[in-house]
């Protein structure tokens, strides 16, 4: 299939054993994995304000993910033409637009404005995912590039750690009670309660642009850290020509999965714990114990890093996926606490799997075919914007618990590619 053109951006030969570059990408990390997870706390507050059903109130993550497939390439390419350095603080900058356009939409009080922040917030996102990658790989010896990674995940998982507990407390506790149909509010009382709900969305995000003014400040100083990239090299297409290897077709499948069935029980957890066949409590308290989810992930990662370095990729990540449609299987039947252990635990066995799809999809590709099916895997990140609109769909036919099928079929087929890539390596070894 024919494309824009594609740009290799891989990393340049040669170390740079600097720690402060490190430690610096560090903070990239961590703060985009905190401006992430803070839409799962918009939903429910989204829903109440605005009146929306659980498909509409769930286009917030399809506006955020939809970022990732359309900026994936220009991304590549403008980190390509500009370099690392200049790539990161461009994406801080259009990150800082984001910012300041949510806090524009809390004025405008127009949902849709909402959602064309977050589009821009996931494009500034997109781009310093392309370049604080390839920095984290270059910033010190190449031996330890994959723990350096790892490590720069865990922040990232530490962000989303923090995320929830942080946007519930601003976001969700406090203020005026919302009304469960606002219909029945006069205009006037409308007006005010939105009015007055606006100074609560406009807290956290104009204390996330600030930070990333400061951050963005930091990187200018040490642009020269790293050299300017060479010449780019192009080449026609974008890579989808790749997708005639199966392998790389049913790794952007995995990772569209993946991404798809983690937001979408992400993106309900306020709203399922807070029933009153679950816990029921208050949404405040509810979206604090997604910190819980997302913290598993962090758990995992450490906990995960240590089994696949003894046990098979494949079967690692089938073992898990098929753990984790059971625990969401237990959430669709079970009430109480044990419906709460149960979907909250998910987020534990989520942990390893982008990283090993990812890592498990380009080993053996050479240095031309890398890059390109690294952009696929990447654009394959719109499974955020697909499954949990399909699966706020379903929670508005069938109930919430009974929508929990669609992130259970996502974790159906990384099980076949667990055991798919676990065959293939296996057969490559004799």
């Amino acid at each position: 299939m024919a494309g824009p053109s594609a740009v290799n951006v891989q990393p340049q030969a040669g170390n740079v054993n600097d720690r402060t570059l490190f430690f610096m990408s560090l903070a990239l990390f961590f703060i985009w994995g905190f401006a992430t997870v803070l839409i799962d706390i918009l939903i429910p507050k989204f829903r109440g304000l605005y009146n929306l059903s659980y498909a509409e109130a769930m286009l917030t993550q399809s506006a955020f993910f939809l970022g990732y497939f359309v900026f994936s390439i220009p991304a590549g390419n403008l980190v390509a033409k500009v370099g690392y350095m200049r790539g990161i603080i461009a994406g801080l900058a259009v990150m800082i637009g984001g910012c300041l356009l949510f806090v524009l939409a809390t004025h405008l009080e127009i949902y849709s404005g909402f959602l064309f922040a977050l589009f821009v917030l996931a494009a500034g996102i997109t781009i310093l995912q392309v370049a604080a990658n390839a920095v984290i790989s270059i910033a010190g010896a190449a031996e330890t590039s994959s723990a350096r990674l790892t490590l720069a995940q865990a922040f990232n998982s530490f962000g989303t750690f923090i995320g929830p507990y942080v946007g519930a407390k601003l976001i969700l506790e406090g203020g005026p009670e919302i009304p469960k149909d606002i219909s029945t509010l006069t205009p006037d009382a409308l007006e005010a309660l939105r009015a007055a709900e606006a100074a609560a969305l406009q807290t956290p995000y104009l204390g996330i642009a600030s930070v990333l003014v400061l951050i963005m400040i930091v990187f200018y100083l040490k642009r020269d850290l790293l050299p300017p990239l060479a010449k780019a090299e192009t080449s026609k297409g974008v890579g989808f020509h790749l997708l005639a290897n199966r392998k790389i077709l049913f790794g952007v499948l995995a990772i569209f999965a993946y991404v798809g069935a983690e937001v979408a029980i992400g993106s309900v957890l306020v709203n399922y714990l807070s029933q009153a066949s679950v816990l029921g409590t208050t949404e405040a308290k509810a979206g604090q114990l997604v910190a819980l989810y997302w913290g598993g992930a962090m758990v995992g990662r450490f906990v995960g890093s240590f089994i696949l370095s003894r046990f098979p990729a494949g079967k690692v990540l089938a073992t898990f996926a098929i753990i984790a449609i059971g625990l969401a299987g237990l959430a669709m039947v079970l009430s109480g606490q044990f419906a709460a252990i149960a979907i909250l635990s998910i987020g534990l066995f989520n942990s390893i799997m982008f990283p090993t799809i990812f890592s498990q999809t380009v080993i053996g590709l050479n240095d031309e075919d890398t890059p390109k099916a690294a952009a696929l895997l990447c654009m394959g990140i719109v499974g955020g914007a697909i499954l949990p609109l399909v699966t706020g769909y379903a929670a508005d036919h069938i109930g919430l618990s009974l929508a929990l099928i669609v992130p259970i079929l996502g974790y159906a087929w990384l099980v076949y590619f667990g055991l798919f890539i676990h065959r293939q390596n296996a057969a490559s070894a004799n």
